[in-house]
């Protein structure tokens, strides 16, 4: 399967996901012929990107994309969890424990792959997918680090509750465009930090590693962070890995800040390591992470268009390709692969959203 912008759409594709709006109704069955008039009704409804079937993209599935794999074993168990959080009070969040020990026995499974977002996600999940996704990524660099396995479990539920102070917040505000925040109101979304840390300061199940998270995570290297100020040498490390991990999905998927492609993302978090975030993290950030993530149409340098169907875990930015597309604009009828960790004079220049 690859991924597809909705407007690339020409019809006939097999939808590879379903595709369900923001109030949980099913809208479009995986499986599905779609048709070039459904297009229209995609993008009033907010959806940009699917995934799709075809031989473009045989032979690559579901499994090789980490951030779906995790999000289908506990996105429904987390949301449920945080939904009754509202009605219930704390009392029904503990079963997040069970959630970050499964995170990481998924992992460790497969402790050579290499993370994988798909770049693919609806409002109506937003908020669960984030968690997850930051749980998810945080547990996959402190497995690296080589931490405690005792202290990665606590970092996998501060990082599962790390915006859980977004509860306490107005949701007009919420639902507002970042770009449309007066400055009260960016104090008042800045403020998720406090309410979440006080929601959880009394809970014995939590440890103190998880509630520094949930009070530190948007906190920089450098002291120009929030609530507090502090700076690195305060900071802890499962809160220096959350702040990076939480600041790559909120790039990649504009959650309160600016949408950027993925390689975009990391190249950002690079730029600010030292200053913004840690440099030790970061290190281990970069070698964890799928620049181009399989199922991605690319362009090369060479002018040629291809889908990116295999990661090399040395590089991540040079992965294995399927060219499907010569320099010419030809299609190749058969199959060229390159692989990036050989073809040395071949790059790849951007992300491409069709053929």
């Amino acid at each position: 399967m690859r991924k597809v912008a909705i407007k690339a759409i020409k019809g006939d594709e097999i939808l590879a996901q379903d595709i369900i709006s923001d109030y949980d109704t099913l809208l479009m069955s995986a499986g599905i012929v779609l048709k070039k008039e459904y297009v229209h009704r995609l993008e009033e409804l907010g959806i940009q990107y699917i995934y799709v079937e075809d031989a473009y993209a045989a032979g690559i599935e579901k499994k090789d994309i980490t951030e779906m794999k995790i999000k289908e074993q506990c996105q429904k168990e987390v949301q449920e969890t945080l939904d009754k959080f509202i009605y219930c009070g704390n009392s029904k969040l503990e079963v997040l424990k069970e959630v970050a020990q499964d995170i990481i026995v998924d992992l460790l499974e497969e402790p050579q792959i290499m993370f994988n977002v798909s770049g693919v996600r609806q409002k109506s999940e937003s908020a669960y997918s984030h968690s997850i996704n930051v749980a998810a990524l945080s547990v996959f660099i402190a497995l690296r680090m080589r931490l405690k396995r005792e202290k990665v479990r606590e970092i996998a539920i501060g990082s599962l509750l790390h915006d859980i102070g977004y509860t306490f917040i107005n949701t007009e505000i919420k639902e507002k465009e970042y770009t449309d925040f007066s400055d009260k109101e960016k104090k008042e979304m800045q403020m998720h930090v406090i309410y979440g840390y006080v929601a959880m300061e009394k809970e014995k199940w939590i440890s103190q590693t998880a509630k520094d998270i949930i009070l530190h995570h948007h906190e920089h290297i450098d002291g120009t962070g929030y609530p507090m100020h502090i700076d690195g040498n305060k900071m802890k490390i499962g809160s220096k890995i959350v702040a990076v991990c939480d600041a790559f999905d909120r790039l990649i998927y504009g959650v309160f800040s600016p949408k950027m492609k993925v390689h975009e993302a990391i190249e950002y978090i690079i730029a600010n390591a030292g200053t913004m975030f840690d440099l030790s993290v970061v290190k281990v950030f970069n070698t964890s992470i799928a620049a181009y993530p399989t199922g991605t149409m690319v362009r090369t340098n060479q002018g040629e268009k291809g889908i990116v169907i295999r990661q090399n875990k040395e590089q991540p930015t040079r992965p294995i390709l399927r060219i499907l597309k010569d320099s010419k604009g030809m299609i190749c009828n058969d199959w060229i692969v390159k692989d990036l960790l050989t073809e040395l004079s071949v790059f790849i220049e951007d992300t491409i959203e069709e053929l």
